[in-house]
């Protein structure tokens, strides 16, 4: 399995199983990205996607694997400890202060490195725009470009996202897929991503891994799946 130790990898995970509480939704599940790689995982609805995200987060119970992230050993370390080895979360929820406005939000998140404040207004100038309203007052799109901004103003190393495109609006989902090609493009941060939208992940990723109940039962490249994009579908079970 060629994928499973990239050269320079961010995020290492092997074998890992786990869920929440006794429940077991992910089953040895073995993956690396490496740095300035875009990876999308896809399947079904239900079969462990954003539990994989929240067990590498430290957010859901891990039962027995692996997480190596940044090279640090963070398979029992707290969601806190993952984060200061370089991990970067944007949740399904997105989860932003709703008492913060969007500055305090960006600013309670922010680690020294090449992400600041002036930055991520560069790449999302409709933050800037609002950097003094409150959390409450944004959109949904507003919300998730907020949620990327603040994982992006803690340095990390790897960043995970979950349905980052989930519920919005057409011309909000382009303004964000831009964004999202601009982050993977940037050559040095490793992206892990969940996404439901064949265009997003033949657009972002090179590789992606398809789970099917708790399991990668699938890894091809973007390449060969922009080759045949019925094939996608047909791989997720949707025809």
């Amino acid at each position: 399995m060629t994928d499973l130790r990239q050269t320079h990898s961010v995020l290492e995970v092997q074998g890992l199983y786990g869920g929440w509480g006794q429940t077991t939704v992910v089953e040895d599940v073995s993956l690396a990205v490496g740095a300035g790689e875009a990876v999308s995982i896809i399947g079904r609805n239900g079969v462990g996607k954003s539990t994989l995200l929240e067990l590498i987060a430290g957010r859901a119970q891990r039962q027995a694997g692996g997480i190596r992230i940044g090279g640090n050993d963070c398979s029992s370390a707290p969601t806190y400890r993952r984060s200061d080895s370089g991990l970067g979360y944007v949740p399904q929820e997105r989860e932003v202060f709703p008492s913060l406005t969007v500055r305090e939000n960006l600013l309670v998140a922010h680690r020294a490195g090449e992400w600041n404040e002036d930055r991520v207004f560069t790449m999302f100038p409709g933050l800037a725009q609002r950097s003094k309203s409150m959390g409450w007052q944004l959109s949904g799109g507003e919300q998730q470009m907020l949620s990327i901004a603040r994982a992006l103003m803690g340095n990390p190393k790897v960043l995970l996202m979950d349905e980052p495109t989930e519920g919005l609006a057409p011309v909000i989902v382009e303004q964000l897929v831009r964004v999202l090609r601009n982050i993977a493009a940037d050559g040095t941060l490793g992206v892990l991503i969940v996404e439901q939208r064949v265009d997003v992940v033949l657009g972002l990723a090179s590789r992606c891994l398809i789970m099917d109940r708790g399991r990668v039962v699938h890894r091809e490249s973007i390449a060969s799946l922009r080759a045949k994009p019925e094939r996608l579908a047909q791989l997720i079970g949707l025809e």
